[in-house]
């Protein structure tokens, strides 16, 4: 496929994504322009702050906590951390 092609059929999936959706992309395209192929700054965070990065955005993408009220979520880490 040449750029062109490449460049209409991403257009053409776009045009039918709802908006949370076309924002994700957003994000994940500025995320890609802007992104620096350095991992120095990851590698300077301790084990377990990489830990805590990982596991945070694990909780994100399957949607934990989405839908929680925010009691609920204040709850649950006073306990944990308490």
């Amino acid at each position: 496929m040449n750029t062109a092609e490449l460049k209409l059929k991403l257009h053409r999936e776009i045009e039918t994504l709802e908006k949370s959706k076309l924002e994700h992309i957003y994000g994940l395209v500025q995320n890609l322009i802007n992104q620096d192929d350095s991992t120095e700054e990851w590698n300077d965070l301790t084990k377990t702050q990489q830990k805590g990065l990982l596991s945070a955005i694990d909780e994100m993408n399957s949607s934990e906590g989405m839908d929680q009220d925010h009691q609920k979520i204040m709850d649950k880490y006073k306990n944990k951390y308490a």
